[in-house]
């Protein structure tokens, strides 16, 4: 059955209109209750009858939960720490099967006369579809939206989730989107957009908890973000032993040291600082800022209000009620 796809209207509506530029966005929708740039529509039918195979890996997750760094872990352990091939871009190693419905790039890349998009920025599906065996991709789909052969089990590729606590979360993707998405608001009407389920792949619960009922399954690993900040050597082991790799001790050292927040910070292949600068060389953005900024756990303390604290609390303690999940 095709998505169920309908605009985002009203009060939110608006605020997502005019807070978020509309160089690469034009308008959003909901895809079975996901918010989402109205450019998916061109893409969900190709996202539902994505052909999946049983030898990929997926890295799934909501936007800035640790991504990057659990991409790069796991790439890093299922290719026996090639710290040479890792010198490609982690975009291109392991794309981004969302990426284009995310931004659509077709007007600004008039703005550059004779720079032809490459294929991975113009139709990431049927860019990641063609490639060889074993295909690492990268999604921030939640499970209700991923294809349909995941979902009903035809094909069981390897998944690993990550999940990181909402209101650090909400405070790292505010920072992002300024960064890479337009996002011209205040950090008040940010949180208001989170909590509401209006930001891009919300509801945040939905996504979040959607894997967590499948955390038992022969082929998912749910990973927590603030494991890995507290003990990253144990949740490397962890993910080899899902990947069915065998590290010894001197490279568990080596990959922990290539995935410390300093080292991933000052590696281009993961830093995504040329995106940044095409940005903003294209005028996309005017903000200061870098894609690995802090990588600490708690930064909301000092961001947030206490009103919006309390509404997160109250909003964490219901959606958690229940549910055997601490973030």
């Amino acid at each position: 059955m095709a998505p169920q796809i309908q605009p985002v209207d009203g009060e939110l509506g608006e605020i997502l209109k005019n807070t978020f530029t509309n160089d690469f966005r034009f308008g959003y929708v909901t895809v079975d209750g996901v918010c989402l740039p109205k450019y998916y529509e061109k893409f969900a039918e190709a996202i539902e009858n994505f052909e999946v195979r049983d030898d990929d890996i997926w890295v799934c997750s909501f936007p800035k939960t640790g991504t990057t760094w659990t991409q790069e872990m796991v790439w890093c352990i299922a290719n026996d720490l090639d710290f040479e091939g890792g010198k490609v871009v982690l975009s291109e190693r392991f794309p981004f099967l969302d990426f284009t419905p995310l931004f659509d790039y077709r007007e600004i890349a008039k703005r550059v006369p004779g720079h032809d998009l490459p294929e991975l920025v113009v139709d990431s599906v049927n860019f990641i579809r063609k490639l060889p065996s074993p295909r690492y991709i990268k999604t921030h789909l939640p499970f209700q939206i991923l294809p349909r052969q995941i979902r009903n089990g035809e094909k069981k590729p390897k998944i690993i989730y990550v999940a990181r606590n909402p209101k650090d979360t909400c405070v790292s993707y505010c920072h992002h989107c300024k960064l890479l998405e337009g996002y011209r608001g205040s950090f008040d009407d940010f949180c208001k957009l989170f909590l509401a389920d209006k930001v891009n792949y919300a509801p945040f619960w939905k996504h979040v908890l959607g894997f967590w009922e499948k955390r038992n399954d022969e082929n998912m690993l749910f990973l927590k973000y603030q494991d890995m900040k507290a003990d990253l050597p144990s949740v490397i082991r962890k993910t080899a032993e899902f990947l069915g790799k065998v590290l010894t001790n001197e490279q568990l050292t080596l990959l922990t040291n290539h995935l410390s927040f300093a080292s991933m910070k000052a590696n281009p292949a993961v830093n995504y600082e040329d995106v940044i600068e095409f940005n903003k060389e294209l005028k996309l953005i005017d903000y200061d800022g870098k894609f690995m900024r802090s990588g600490t756990v708690d930064q909301w303390k000092g961001q947030m209000s206490s009103e919006v604290i309390k509404q997160f609390d109250d909003w964490i303690n219901e959606n958690l009620k229940d549910t055997g999940l601490s973030l």
